[in-house]
């Protein structure tokens, strides 16, 4: 992986059509030395300009769409993957046209594109998200993915579709560039015949052919031949690629992925980056820099070490209880119990912290609160996340603490009452 940012080192245009719009389209890649890869619609009045990011996805229905206002741009991810390949971080793309061509449906003409052309190293270091600790992604539609740290991007993707064509296939590759030229590249997108006339009513598929499409009908494949026994994943793998290049950034880590799709991809891009934005954070956080934030000081400064944060979306915190607490004085006699409500109030503490840093307002609802035996780090966390997933677990761990006070209560009273009386 280049240690320095790169562009191009000067232009290259193609030519094609458009795979839903059906219109022609000239699209020409340039050099840039800074602002990432930018889209330039060079037909409109303006030549209004899209930032290739993930702030700007507006569609992800067969294919990633970016917009900026009125200003739209269909399918991006074939260029993008290329240009991801290629390690070109920053390009501006003069496209006449509102999609980028589909050429022959592969990776493969936009990166010997790129190739032929050329890159040049600036002098900004290289962007790196590197996993850190294991991630889930899920979507309604079915699609999911788990990345682990790794010493460089790897994706292993498994599809499964009911055609004896295709049926169940899996692709595992390291994305160097000469990797994805030789393994990924080639590879071109597909579909099936049976749906092209539905999806042409709704403006999809208008520039689909068997030149630029594997186009799979009852039978087989209607095109002559494959260029991979699995080339169906090979194409999808390359998809996800183009579509986490709208991060911005290189990806350090090991992405496996089942039934990967553009909004799958998408969403795993954003994950990816809130990962990246937790994990700059120093952790742990300790009580000189939560002092920083909260406005409390003891005994009601409830929270002394921040364990884990994701902005605006979790946060683990630690707050170090003794027996010398006061409140133990008479919450309860002989079984020392933390009052509810300072356990609640110590949670709610960590909210001013999750928000800190950021200017948009998080929404906190639904808090709950349990005992946790296991004191070590891992312990906490690991038990946060299994509790809080399971609604069930989580109301009967309320339940036993509330049985648990039941008990002590009663428990204090009877030995209270049977104390001998005094004068």
């Amino acid at each position: 992986m280049s240690t320095r940012q790169r562009t191009l080192a000067g232009e290259c245009t193609l030519e094609g059509v458009g795979v839903h719009s059906g219109e022609s389209a000239s699209l020409t890649m340039r050099p840039a030395e800074a602002g990432g890869v930018r889209f330039k619609r060079v037909d409109l009045e303006g030549c209004p300009e899209i930032p290739a990011d993930l702030d700007h996805v507006v569609g992800c229905e067969m294919g990633t769409s970016l917009g900026l206002g009125d200003v739209r741009v269909r399918t991006v991810e074939h260029v993008m993957a290329a240009l991801y390949a290629a390690n070109v971080d920053h390009a501006v793309i003069a496209l006449r046209g509102p999609e980028a061509p589909i050429l022959d449906g592969s990776f493969q003409r936009y990166l010997a594109a790129v190739s032929d052309t050329g890159t040049v190293a600036l002098e900004t270091p290289t962007e790196t998200i590197a996993v850190q600790s294991r991630l889930t992604v899920t979507t309604p539609s079915g699609s999911s993915y788990v990345v682990k740290p790794a010493d460089a991007l790897r994706v292993s993707a498994t599809i499964d579709f009911e055609h004896r064509a295709i049926g169940r296939q899996h692709g595992s590759f390291e994305m160097t560039e000469e990797e994805f030229r030789r393994e990924i590249a080639p590879a071109r997108t597909f579909g099936f015949h049976h749906d092209a006339e539905e999806l042409r009513a709704r403006g999809l598929a208008q520039g689909t052919s068997l030149e630029n499409t594997i186009v799979l009908d009852d039978e087989g494949v209607m095109n002559d031949s494959l260029r991979f026994e699995d080339e169906f994943v090979r194409h999808k793998i390359g998809d996800l690629i183009g579509d986490l290049a709208l991060i911005g950034r290189r990806v350090q880590g090991h992405i496996v992925s089942e039934c990967p799709s553009h909004e799958g991809n998408i969403k795993l891009a954003r994950t990816l980056l809130k990962h990246d934005e937790a994990t700059s954070h120093d952790l742990p956080i300790e009580i000189e820099r939560i002092m920083e934030h909260l406005p409390h000081r003891y005994p009601f400064l409830l929270v002394d070490r921040v364990l884990e944060f994701e902005p605006e979306k979790r946060i683990v915190g630690l707050k170090n209880v003794t027996i010398s607490e006061p409140y133990f004085q008479g919450h309860f006699p002989g079984h020392p119990i933390m009052p509810g409500v300072l356990i609640i109030e110590a949670m709610a503490h960590g909210c001013p912290v999750l928000v800190a840093d950021n200017s948009s307002q998080a929404e906190v609802a639904g808090a709950g609160a349990f005992l946790i035996h296991d004191t070590s780090s891992e312990g906490i966390a690991a038990r946060l996340e299994e509790v809080l997933a399971d609604r069930d677990e989580l109301a009967r761990c309320g339940e036993a603490a509330r049985t648990r006070a039941r008990t002590a209560s009663r428990r204090a009273a009877a030995k209270h009452s049977a104390r001998p009386a005094t004068s």
